[in-house]
């Protein structure tokens, strides 16, 4: 499926401060509620900072169960789950070039009727231009996460897409 056009994207940001993992997995769990087929978000952040734990409450907002094995697939590199709609979990942290991540077949993926997170996104900026990213990904969402102290981390939400999408109520946290 070829990617949706942006033509007309605007990007609408939000700030959220997470004081626990519990509080990050909700912000996860919020997002996940409102996302829809086709949707790319896109995960950044040091490590430890709480991209499987924000990913882990995605899922369950895509319909997974608490009993459902959510893990970081920095071995596998891909995880996928059945949840209301198909969920890829992709973790870039082990690529080591723009070459490796093309041979992944990461476009079949990403654009498709499932919901497509990556873990360490920066390394699909493109290298000549970085306020691009590669594979044509240009209606998603960022988050940044940044970690505030052991347990405390603001997540900043950047969403770029073609038609007004309004942000998770968040405030239900």
């Amino acid at each position: 499926m070829p990617a949706r056009n942006t033509e007309t994207a605007t990007s609408i940001n939000m700030k959220k401060i997470s004081n626990n993992p519990e509080e990050t997995l909700q912000l996860g769990k919020s997002l996940g509620c409102s996302l829809i087929a086709g949707d790319i978000i896109l995960l950044y952040g040091d490590l430890g900072a709480g991209k499987t734990r924000f990913t882990q409450g995605i899922c369950y907002g895509l319909g997974l169960t608490k009993d459902s094995y959510i893990r970081s697939p920095t071995f596998t590199l891909i995880n996928e789950y059945t949840g209301r709609v198909p969920i890829y979990h992709i973790d870039l942290y082990r690529i080591e070039n723009q070459e490796e991540i093309y041979s992944l077949g990461l476009e079949e993926i990403m654009f498709n009727q499932g919901v497509t997170i990556i873990e360490w996104a920066e390394k699909l900026q493109d290298s000549k231009n970085p306020d691009q990213r590669i594979m044509n990904i240009q209606e998603r969402m960022e988050v940044y996460i940044n970690s505030i102290d052991d347990s405390q981390r603001e997540f900043t939400f950047h969403s770029f897409f073609a038609e007004p999408r309004p942000f998770p109520d968040f405030t239900l946290l």
